[in-house]
C-alpha cells in the first residue's frame, strides 16, 4: 500500500523501539520520512533500511525549543510540507514522591511534555496547510495510574488529555489528534522489564493475550491512526495493550 505516497511525516524519538518500526512502515507506504532523536548514530542505523531520497535525519534535542524548531524548519526546507507528526519521543523515571529528583522529574516534563508541545505549535501551520495530523504516544499509564511511577503517569496523563483538548480545539481546521496508548512494549524504555522474570510473568497474568507488545504492534496503529482510513476519528486515545484495558483490575475467577 502507498497510503503516504508524496506526505511528509516526522517521527520524534525514531532512532529505535516503536518509533523506528513507525519509521519504517511509514516509509514502506511511501512517505517522505524525518527521523529525530538525540543520538546519531541510531538514527542513520534505522536510516539505512529506508529510501534515500525520501529520508531526512534531523538530530535534535526536541525538549528544547532551538531543538523542535530546526526539526520543523529543516522539514519544511527539504520536503516542503508536513502531512503528520508523530510525537513519539519519551523517557521515564522510576520511583515515588520521596524518591524522584527535582531535577529528574523537570527533564522528565521536558522531554514527555515541553518537547510533545513545541513540536506540535512549531508544525501546527504546516499541518493545517496540509490537513494533516498529530499522533501521540501516549500509555496506557496515561489513563490509570502504577504503583512508583507517579512521574511518568503524570507525564503520559498530560499527553492523553492535551490530545483530547487539542481535537476539541481545532477540528474545524481539518487538523486530527489522536494517541496511541501502549501497555508493556519490548523496546528499550523497558529493557528493566524484560530482564526481570518475576516482573515478566505478573504482566502475563494480567495481559489477557499472554505477551508483551511488539514495537511493530504500536507502529501499525499510529500509521492507521494518521491516515485517511482513520478521517472521521479524532481525540481518540487507543489502547494498545493486548486486552489489558478491558479488565476491571479485578482477578480472574475461573
Amino acid at each position: 500500500m502507498n497510503r503516504f505516497e508524496n506526505k511528509t511525516v516526522i517521527v520524534t524519538g525514531s532512532g529505535s523501539g516503536i518509533g523506528a518500526a513507525t519509521a519504517r512502515l511509514f516509509s514502506q507506504e511511501g512517505a517522505n520520512v524525518v527521523l529525530n532523536g538525540r543520538t546519531r548514530e541510531k538514527l542513520d542505523k534505522v536510516a539505512a533500511d529506508l529510501d534515500k531520497d525520501r529520508t531526512l535525519i534531523v538530530e535534535a534535542d526536541i525538549g528544547t525549543r532551538d531543538g523542535a524548531k530546526r526539526l520543523i524548519d529543516d522539514t519544511l526546507s527539504t520536503f516542503g510540507r508536513i502531512d503528520c507528526l508523530v510525537n513519539n519521543a519519551g523517557t521515564a523515571v522510576m520511583g515515588g514522591i520521596e524518591d524522584v529528583a527535582e531535577d529528574d522529574f523537570e527533564n522528565l516534563m521536558r522531554i514527555n511534555v515541553t518537547g510533545n508541545y513545541l513540536c506540535t505549535k512549531y508544525a501546527w501551520k504546516a499541518l493545517k496547510a496540509s490537513k494533516g495530523n498529530v499522533v501521540n504516544t501516549s500509555s496506557v499509564s496515561g489513563i490509570g495510574g502504577d504503583w512508583g511511577m507517579f512521574a511518568y503517569n503524570a507525564t503520559k496523563g498530560a499527553i492523553t488529555n492535551m490530545t483530547r483538548a487539542l481535537a476539541l480545539d481545532y477540528a474545524s481546521s481539518g487538523v486530527r489528534v489522536n494517541a496511541v496508548n501502549p501497555s508493556f512494549t519490548k523496546t528499550d524504555l523497558t529493557e528493566g522489564i524484560q530482564e526481570n522474570k518475576a516482573l515478566v510473568d505478573a504482566f502475563m497474568k494480567r495481559i489477557p493475550e499472554g505477551r508483551p507488545g511488539e514495537p511493530e504492534d504500536v507502529a501499525k496503529a499510529i500509521v492507521f491512526l494518521a491516515s485517511d482510513d482513520a478521517g472521521f476519528v479524532n481525540g481518540v486515545n487507543l489502547p494498545v495493550d493486548g486486552g489489558l484495558s478491558a479488565s476491571n483490575g479485578q482477578p480472574a475467577q475461573i
